[in-house]
């Protein structure tokens, strides 16, 4: 008998031992889940996932950051912020991105991931907090925004593209038509995220710049100058040809609204015929919201008889008149140029 109480203490003994190491085995296995799949990091991995993956809806369909134009305002950015970059189509792919550490902080807990975007390495810090449960395991929210506010300024164009993706300023203005050509441009971003801001219109182009978000609801700006392209200046050649020629058929020493002209203190007897002697060598450069024409030399040649008031004698004149030549450029909404060609001094 005392040998089959023993050998069932000896049982019951092992089965206890079994069933701590199984209670054990099941509490490290759910932390271990949690820890993969329910913390903090295992919340922002999916967040970089989503990026990296271009998945854009996915990304901002996580909780926390989607913000309303109350959430901007009283983080001091601007309220009417353009939703625009908010797709797949302007994101940039993001390599290698990890969690680095994770440090709980009271109700928050701070995540530092790294990455790469297009060669350029960066760190973010997140804000994760609690957000409920599902059973027995936790569920996480951004308790700030990874969105930033990308204060854009391009100049020369109202056409530009991010990371490829096409925007024209009059259709993602909350200022619409009437959206100043000069004023910043306020545009939700993804943190972490680089934005390539370029132009290639047949106005204007510029190899852009790129900038990289890495800070989670901060604002930052972008300024982008495009330069007149090779096809707009020959545009521009063109009608300042044009102009100057259609100037040399007024047969009057002083043609209206042209930029050259030639002065007599005596009377003239025959009809001034112009001619163009020298075209200029356009040039085109950025103006506030339009471009301006560089005032340039140009020589016009006249021909005309002058009749002394003195004696009455007949002088024949033919002589180059050296000028300079500038304008004015205004896009219109259409894309189409309006060209003032001027003097130097305008109009």
């Amino acid at each position: 008998m005392r040998d089959g109480r023993r050998g069932l203490a000896f049982d019951l003994t092992m089965l206890a031992v079994v069933g701590v190491l199984l209670i054990a085995a099941v509490i490290a296995a759910v932390g271990a889940m949690q820890q993969q799949f329910y913390s903090p990091s295992a919340f922002v991995e999916r967040y970089l996932s989503a990026l990296s993956a271009g998945r854009a809806v996915e990304a901002l369909a996580l909780p926390g950051v989607a913000v309303d134009s109350a959430e901007l305002e009283a983080a001091g950015l601007p309220a009417t912020a353009s939703e625009a970059l908010l797709r797949s189509a302007a994101l940039a792919p993001l390599e290698d991105a990890r969690v680095v550490s994770q440090q709980p902080d009271g109700d928050v807990t701070h995540v530092t991931v790294e990455y790469e975007a297009a060669g350029h390495g960066g760190t973010t810090t997140f804000d994760v907090e609690r957000d409920g449960s599902i059973g027995i395991a936790p569920t996480w929210r951004f308790a700030t925004s990874p969105l930033a506010v990308m204060d854009l300024e391009v100049r020369g164009s109202m056409q530009f593209a991010v990371n490829g993706f096409e925007v024209d300023k009059r259709q993602v203005s909350a200022d619409g038509v009437e959206v100043d050509p000069l004023a910043p441009l306020p545009m939700l971003v993804f943190s972490p995220g680089l934005y390539a801001v370029s132009v290639d219109t047949a106005i204007s182009a510029t190899p852009g710049v790129a900038v990289l978000s890495d800070s989670p609801f901060h604002r930052f700006p972008v300024a982008v100058q495009a330069e007149a392209t090779d096809e707009f200046v020959a545009v521009v050649q063109d009608k300042v040809e044009e102009f100057l020629t259609s100037c040399a058929t007024q047969e009057v020493l002083q043609p209206t609204a042209c930029p050259f002209g030639y002065y007599v203190q005596d009377r003239i007897d025959s009809l001034p015929a112009w001619s163009i002697a020298r075209q200029p060598t356009v040039q085109v450069e950025p103006d506030g919201a339009g471009w301006k024409i560089v005032p340039s030399e140009a020589v016009a040649h006249i021909e005309v008889d002058i009749r002394s008031l003195f004696d009455g004698s007949i002088t024949q004149v033919s002589e180059d008149v050296p000028f300079l030549v500038g304008g004015e450029i205004d896009v219109q909404p259409d894309g189409t140029a309006s060209i003032m060609v001027s003097g130097p001094d305008g109009p």
